[in-house]
């Protein structure tokens, strides 16, 4: 029977070339803009570390005053340095990583050798199994290279490619911030979006080149910036003592297999906030919060309000364009009532004059959505130019192409509900009589 509304559908199609063919411009507008904004939102509200997002969770403990004028009820994001020692310390966790980043002068271990600046990501040895980071050569360091300082890197495939012609360069020598690093590891290009282990320096920003411990990042023999640094009191204006106990700046994650393990940790948290009230360090009754990956990613609200009220916009335009589509459909459903009313005197139902209507709803829907998507495409590509920090981040993945067809067929659908119910209410006798 479909087979047969399917033919009907193409017949009438051939009659009403024009009404047809804006129908499905219509639609194609709707989805083109409702699925670029879509996809943008989609991209960047995504889960980043869909393998691992569910044991990966975000401590925080507050070491404010407790009469800080302003301050937010919320603990600071990050850590002062003796809480960041203390929590790495801390029992409980199956993994954890301190983390931070700036830019430090690099070269090769070669006479000549230009000097440039890289990103650099310092961090504690779990980072690469916490956050299953996939190695092309080698290995991450030890945490025996943590505790003895050990001058080791991890680079980066494209700037393995860049220094080394893509070869094995384990082994190989850096020199970075005028000390000698050996090459331990090389990763794959790692970024994933949003940035949420450092959403402060750049939610949707590039990922780091070099990956150096953490503990031997701090010592350097030179200033060259801790990071995003958030101090209050006296004092704040100096943010270039990573030791400071007014700055927070240290980034900590810890990996929790289980949702009593992650209920221990949180006790464990208030426990030790208890204790350091208890010594005098913090004013505060424990203020604590442990939230996982995505609740970390929705607190922080990544999502700019922009895209949001964006992507609220494009819908409306395809609300239009489907108001649009249902007065075109009622104009070419009543300008066949005459092939209607004697389908009915021949025995058709009022169900089988709905159901064929609605196919050919659905079939425009269909050549709409496969019209749409190339706008979709066009409108991600004009995204993409656009000076914006996620800019990059958004694309058009098959998951999205499959969410694009069928709200293209869903809303044709919709929209042809009432003028199929309409052509199916047409009496037979009169259109008979009529022609």
């Amino acid at each position: 029977m479909f087979a047969y509304y399917f033919t009907l559908a193409l017949r009438s199609f051939r009659r009403t070339k024009v009404l047809t063919a804006l129908m499905v411009l219509a639609i194609a507008l709707g989805i083109g803009a409702s699925m670029t904004m879509l996809t943008v939102l989609h991209n960047l509200s995504g889960d980043p570390l869909p393998s691992r997002s569910d044991v990966l969770y975000h401590p925080q403990v507050d070491p404010r005053p407790a009469r800080l004028a302003g301050a937010d009820p919320e603990p600071p994001d990050d850590l002062a340095w003796q809480d960041a020692l203390n929590l790495y310390a801390l029992p409980g966790a199956s993994r954890r990583v301190l983390t931070s980043a700036n830019w430090l002068p690099t070269r090769l271990d070669a006479a000549g050798s230009p000097l440039t600046m890289r990103d650099t990501r310092a961090a504690t040895a779990d980072l690469f199994a916490m956050f299953d980071i996939p190695f092309v050569y080698g290995s991450g360091w030890s945490q025996a290279d943590d505790e003895k300082r050990a001058q080791v890197v991890v680079i980066t495939r494209s700037l393995n490619d860049a220094l080394f012609g893509g070869a094995d360069s384990v082994g190989r020598t850096l020199v970075i911030a005028t000390r000698n690093f050996r090459v331990v590891g090389v990763i794959e290009n790692w970024n994933p979006q949003p940035r949420f282990y450092d959403l402060n320096s750049s939610t949707f920003g590039k990922a780091a080149q070099l990956y150096m411990p953490f503990f031997t990042w701090l010592e350097l023999p030179q200033d060259y910036g801790y990071g995003p640094m958030a101090c209050w009191g006296q004092g704040s204006t100096g943010l270039h003592d990573p030791k400071a106990p007014n700055c927070t700046w240290a980034q900590f994650w810890v990996q929790l297999d289980d949702a009593a393990q992650a209920s221990a940790y949180r006790r464990a948290l208030e426990n030790y906030s208890a204790q350091q009230r208890q010594l005098g360090r913090f004013e505060r009754a424990p203020n604590v919060r442990l939230r996982g990956l995505v609740d970390w990613l929705d607190y922080k609200r990544v999502v700019p309000a922009t895209v949001r009220m964006q992507t609220w916009i494009a819908f409306g335009v395809l609300l239009v364009c489907l108001v649009n589509a249902v007065g075109l459909l009622v104009s070419k459903f009543m300008r066949k009532a005459g092939e209607v009313g004697v389908r009915r005197a021949l025995g058709a139902s009022r169900r089988a004059v709905f159901a064929q209507c609605m196919t050919e709803s659905a079939l425009i829907g269909a050549l709409g959505g496969a019209a749409g998507l190339p706008l979709a495409w066009l409108g991600l590509w004009l995204v993409r130019q656009q000076p914006m920090s996620y800019a990059a981040s958004v694309h058009l993945d098959p998951q999205m192409l499959l969410v694009a067809l069928m709200v293209a067929v869903g809303a044709a659908v919709l929209a042809g509900v009432w003028p199929a119910w309409r052509a199916s209410r047409i009496a037979p006798a009169l259109q008979v009589k009529s022609l």
